[in-house]
């Protein structure tokens, strides 16, 4: 993956919006938060891409779902991604992959307890998407350090992700921004798996 030689924008539609056209059905901002849910890949889900991954999933109305994996950083930083934008240059966290689709478009996850800007969708408490191009540089210009930045996301066509989970591919956790926004993920996942495996020997 050569983040460096792809041209990044920073989204210009709301979230939600985008994924209407992007899966041809009427979506809404009016969902509630504690409705994201916290997905741990299990041990035995051998995959090049979700394997060992930790992702940040939200239900759409329509039997879908979309996402962002939260522990695959890639090796390339914000200053080279936007090599022009001064406040982006002084990022020392690197971007994340957060998956496959869209994957020229930049979002940031933020940890605070009000909305960061204009367009922002509160996917849990104390935890943002930010999507809009002023809202995501508000955020690199006065708070990189309670964000995430990320490339791409994930989309589950209706039923897909139901389907995953009646086959046991993933251990479910509801969001906390403290630990999904953790700096070093490394050991991670062994981390929350662990917290997963535990919470479901002892029911």
């Amino acid at each position: 993956m050569q983040l460096a030689s792809r041209r990044f924008t920073r989204p210009v539609v709301a979230f939600l919006v985008l994924f209407a056209f992007a899966l041809g059905a009427p979506v809404s901002q009016a969902e509630e938060p504690d409705q994201s849910v916290v997905l741990v890949a299990k041990p035995e889900f051998q995959d090049a891409l979700y394997g060992s991954a930790i992702l940040l999933a939200k239900p759409m109305p329509d039997g879908s779902s979309v996402g962002f994996i939260l522990n695959k950083p890639t090796k390339f930083k914000l200053s080279e991604v936007f090599p022009q934008h001064g406040p982006s240059l002084k990022v020392a966290d690197p971007v994340f992959l957060g998956g496959p689709f869209g994957i020229n478009l930049v979002f940031a996850l933020v940890e605070s307890s009000e909305s960061p800007g204009a367009g922002a969708i509160q996917i849990a408490p104390s935890l943002f998407l930010a999507v809009q191009s002023n809202t995501v540089d508000h955020i690199i210009e006065t708070d990189p350090e309670h964000a995430r930045f990320l490339v791409g996301m994930v989309v589950w066509q209706p039923g897909e992700l139901s389907a995953e989970m009646k086959r046991g591919l993933w251990y479910e956790m509801k969001p906390d921004a403290a630990v999904l926004l953790r700096k070093r993920t490394e050991g991670l996942w062994e981390e929350l798996v662990q917290r997963s495996e535990q919470i479901a020997n002892a029911i």
